[in-house]
């Protein structure tokens, strides 16, 4: 079935009417929203770029479109996790000790739906800081990563790692460049996001 069709009822295109009127709400008029819709609609106001997968074999494949749309294929790129290493392996990317990295590809500590934004920290990014990191992201991600608030994905890394606690817990919220004079995004860097969000609940 098609998530899409699931989240938002119908597959009939939006008039112009009700697309101004989607983008122009707040949280709290978002509050009759799923997690998941709340997240997504939240993710794609701020410019994230947004797939949704069924299974493991759907993550690789929407993973090669987005090389193939990008011209990425044979490029370096950063990435921490051997646990990804064999995506970047299939299709000829080169990992070990990048010098001019295309994009990073990485997983994430969770989803944060009232703001639509992505968490990470040491365990995906190491000790870079959001600006240090390649201006292109590949995450993938699962829907049970998606959680309410920011102090939901702090307690669940306190519940995740006990003893290995992680560093450099951080979120990355703005996935365009801002609009003239968004003085909420002042400081921010905006990365061009991908998002592979694989169904497993």
């Amino acid at each position: 079935m098609n998530f899409f069709k699931k989240i938002f009822g119908s597959s009939e295109p939006a008039s112009d009417e009700e697309h101004e009127s989607e983008y122009a709400g707040t949280s709290a008029q978002n509050s009759h929203l799923s997690l998941d819709e709340q997240f997504i609609f939240n993710f794609k106001k701020n410019g994230g770029k947004f797939l949704y997968c069924e299974n493991t074999q759907e993550v690789a494949e929407q993973f090669e479109n987005i090389l193939e749309e990008n011209d990425w294929f044979e490029n370096e790129v950063l990435c921490y996790e051997p646990a990804l290493f064999h995506l970047l392996e299939e299709n000829k990317l080169f990992y070990i000790a990048p010098s001019k990295p295309k994009f990073l590809l990485a997983s994430c500590e969770n989803l944060i739906a009232d703001e639509g934004s992505i968490l990470f920290s040491s365990k995906q990014i190491r000790q870079n800081k959001p600006n240090d990191l390649p201006a292109n992201i590949v995450i993938i991600a699962t829907t049970s990563q998606i959680l309410p608030m920011k102090s939901d994905g702090l307690s669940a890394i306190k519940r995740k790692y006990e003893r290995d606690y992680p560093t450099n817990i951080t979120t990355i919220k703005y996935f365009e460049k801002a609009k003239e004079e968004d003085f909420t995004q002042y400081g921010s860097v905006a990365k061009n996001l991908y998002l592979l969000l694989l169904e497993d609940l």
